[in-house]
């Protein structure tokens, strides 16, 4: 997927559901927003609740007391306990809080007449509706008040004072009343002449309805609008529900006021009345808990009892992304929102720094698909987004460099190599270690080896190098392409054996290059491995499954397989197998967003108090970074020390180079018998001494020894650099490609102290000099 024209813009909005109402507000006709309702009430906060009634009721002091709350029987509580009483709750705001209706003088007026005939709910709110909007409203009815059925009502539910009270908007919103006015079939063309629009407040078909207009009465059900032009109607058959009553009168005055500007009285209409949410919410679980009882029923809910009642709202959203990912939780809000700024942002020249970093931040894991229930996946937007990104030239520079620069570390002489098994001229396997086991545990590489070769039989073959991930991630889908043609070419030389990936990113990166791979675990599970017959019970561990194994139930299974054979007990912790969480490196987050990348590790670790295995090398290296026991899964099979093996350190980043080109050139010494030449450029032959402190921002910076080497090694052969004449000290700065880096150092007599550096993306330009 290429990002992104507006259509795929909004599939992918659609996916997110977030913004969708809660399934008792899409079920109130007209749109009560109960959610908020119960939160104002839950902060006993009741003059904020009648402004939530107020804002979709026309008479919130009528309708609270006597609406039939169809949203009762949609609301999500009831699938855990029973449904919140909306109901009694808006008896219990109005019964408490005085209205607060518009106020005559607010509202610009219009030319336009409207007569409103019948003073049922649905002409009330016809009239009401229509006033606010600045028409001139004459309201019709035979009667000699208005108010309609309202008066049926018992007085113990809803009094005539109350009626009277709350209809009196009308007369602030200068509506005319004619009351002891019967209109009949006559009267109509007098009224058309005299009016804008007609509205006539009678049941669909009913007697009077006929009366009035006969065959012509035939309304359309999504406008209300009759056969003869200007005349609107009811759309219902009866007046048995209040709300639905207004929801009907709304939807006549929509019509009229669209009819009246001149535009479709059709369009966008859908979301019009009850329909059903497509809000996703998870009631697993939540605890059930019953209504809570009225102490007098007649009176309604205390201030305690309606508070205790709301309070058992489950505030409906899906958020599910939200609850499983920091990422898209550290960024204060959900996909569909990050969706347009990230399509806004690639229309932008270079894009805008804080999306670009979110972009960059995304570790392309894909669990936010696994738990959306629509499989929204803002991983492949965020890297789609890349590739455009590199494609239009407006990737920040600096954005993936180390990476990058790590990734042609591995895949140089200095560590790629391919080679048939020593004393074989084909190969049936070909095993692909990956850049990062051989950079934490090189031992380990060296040890799967020798029982590869132990154990197959047709030759087993060598691959060192990277897979390409790097490059994938950045969006440097070019690189990425001659990375695997490279590839491609050693393992085809090779005889195109099949590949045995012990990194679960090489295996997800070869499965659509290569077509026969296998994981190094589900060979494993199925040997005899070393010393197992003499293993004790290991104990109980937690599993950290690799995010790029999330559709790889196979390798899931061929793991545990393994720790049961080495009479381990495996606690799963909440987010495994598809559902797993990433370490924070995948995606290149760690290096765009180092912070975020430090709480995910902190996040994973405290699921659980056991030890942790993991079977990935960045994974392991990134808990044990936080002071987590957790061990490789290699570690149980080949360490001696097992208690040194789950404390050991992460192996920084100067390191797992030196590692990776230690282990190259060991094989090619103890298996092929090889003296590989040594062929190192002038400045790594400089010494260095270095202590904890400036280890650490190395670290921090992703500074290698080798940047340092560089920095000094070009200031002592060209003397540019500035010397402090206090301490001795020099401070030089060198380029070698995109990253400016510092070195406070002094020299000494076996090399040099590093006192300090740092590095940034500003190139600097130096005059000349005189």
């Amino acid at each position: 997927m290429l990002l992104m024209e507006q259509e795929e813009l909004k599939l992918l909005e659609d996916k997110c559901t977030q913004e969708n109402p809660p399934a008792c507000t899409a079920g109130c006709p007209i749109h009560v927003d109960a959610r908020k309702l119960m939160s104002d009430i839950q902060k006993k906060d009741l003059k904020s609740a009648l402004a939530t009634l107020q804002k979709k009721q026309p008479f919130p002091g009528i309708i609270g007391r006597i609406c039939d709350h169809p949203c009762e029987d949609v609301c999500k509580r009831r699938d855990v306990g029973s449904p919140i009483s909306i109901a009694a709750l808006e008896r219990f705001c109005v019964q408490n809080q005085s209205s607060n209706s518009p106020k005559a003088g607010m509202i610009p007026e219009k030319s336009q007449t409207v007569a409103v005939v019948g003073s049922g709910l649905r002409g009330l709110t016809v009239a009401y509706d229509l006033a606010k909007k600045g028409y001139k409203v004459t309201l019709f009815d035979k009667a000699d008040r208005i108010g309609g059925s309202l008066w049926d009502f018992p007085k113990n539910q809803l009094s005539p004072e109350v009626i009277v009270e709350e209809l009196s908007v009308l007369s602030r919103l200068k509506v005319q009343i004619e009351l002891n006015r019967e209109i009949t079939r006559l009267d109509l063309a007098d009224l058309q002449e005299k009016f804008a629009a007609l509205y006539l407040g009678l049941a669909k078909q009913s007697a009077d309805a006929v009366e009035l207009l006969g065959n012509n009465y035939d309304l359309d059900p999504v406008t209300g609008a009759t056969a003869i032009k200007g005349i609107f109607g009811g759309t219902l058959a009866d007046n048995d529900s209040p709300i639905r009553s207004v929801a009907d009168g709304r939807k006549a005055a929509i019509s009229i006021d669209r009819y009246l500007q001149g535009v479709s009285l059709t369009a966008s209409r859908e979301g019009e009345g009850s329909y059903e949410s497509k809000l996703f919410v998870n009631t697993q679980g939540i605890e059930p808990l019953p209504a809570v009882s009225m102490s007098n029923e007649q009176a309604g809910f205390t201030v305690e009892e309606a508070v205790q009642e709301a309070s058992r709202c489950l505030n409906c959203q899906c958020l599910e992304c939200i609850k499983a990912c920091k990422y898209i939780e550290s960024y204060g809000s959900y996909p569909k929102k990050y969706l347009r700024q990230i399509y806004n942002n690639n229309s932008i020249v270079m894009g805008m720094r804080h999306a670009n970093k979110m972009i960059n931040s995304c570790s392309l894991c894909g669990l936010c698909a696994e738990v959306c229930p629509q499989g929204l996946d803002l991983g492949e937007v965020c890297k789609a987004s890349r590739v455009t990104m590199i494609g239009k030239g407006k990737m920040p520079p600096s954005a993936h460099d180390f990476a990058l620069r790590d990734m042609a570390f591995s895949n140089s002489d200095k560590f790629a190599l391919a080679r048939h098994q020593p004393g074989c001229n084909s190969s049936s396997y070909v095993f692909f270690p990956g850049c990062q086991l051989s950079a934490s545990s090189p031992e380990h590489v060296e040890n799967v080896y020798k029982l590869l070769m132990e154990k197959l039989t047709g030759g087993v073959g060598l691959m060192l190098g990277c897979c390409g991930a790097p490059a994938d991630w950045a969006g440097e889908q070019d690189l990425f392409r001659r990375n695997w043609e490279v590839l491609a070419a050693e393992w085809e030389r090779l005889g195109k054996p099949q590949i045995i990936t012990a990194c679960s990113t090489c295996h997800s990166m070869f499965q659509t290059k290569f077509p026969n791979i296998v994981s190094l675990w589900e060979l494993m599970a199925d040997m005899e491995l070393p010393g197992q017959e003499d293993m004790l019970s290991g104990g109980r561990v937690a599993v950290q499954d690799a995010c790029t194994t999330r559709h790889e139930p196979s390798i899931h299974n061929a793991v545990r397989k393994i720790l049961q054979k080495l009479k381990y007990d495996i606690e799963e912790l909440p987010y495994s197998r598809e559902r797993t969480k990433c370490c924070g490196y995948g995606g290149l987050m760690s290096f765009a967003n180092r912070e975020l990348a430090q709480k995910i590790v902190e996040d994973r670790i405290s699921e659980s108090d056991v030890d942790y295995v993991a079977y990935c090398a960045m994974c392991r290296d990134r808990f044990a970074s936080k002071g987590k026991r957790t061990w490789h899964l290699l570690d149980l099979i080949f360490s001696d020390d097992l208690e040194q093996a789950a404390v050991k350190p992460s192996v920084g980043f100067s390191y797992r180079h030196e590692n990776r080109a230690k282990l190259k050139r060991k094989l090619l010494h103890t298996l092929w018998q090889e003296t590989p030449s040594d062929q190192e450029e002038a400045y790594m032959s400089i010494n260095l001494q270095i202590n904890d402190r400036v280890w650490g921002i190395m670290e921090d910076r992703h500074i290698l020894i080798e940047d340092i080497q560089q920095v000094i090694g070009y200031a002592e052969r060209t003397g540019r650099k500035f010397t402090n004449p206090d301490n001795g000290h020099s401070l030089a700065h060198y380029r070698p490609l995109r990253v400016t880096y510092w070195v406070e150092y002094e020299p000494q007599e076996q090399g040099f102290i590093v006192y300090n550096a740092y590095s940034h993306r500003m190139e600097i330009v130096e005059g000349a000099h005189e």
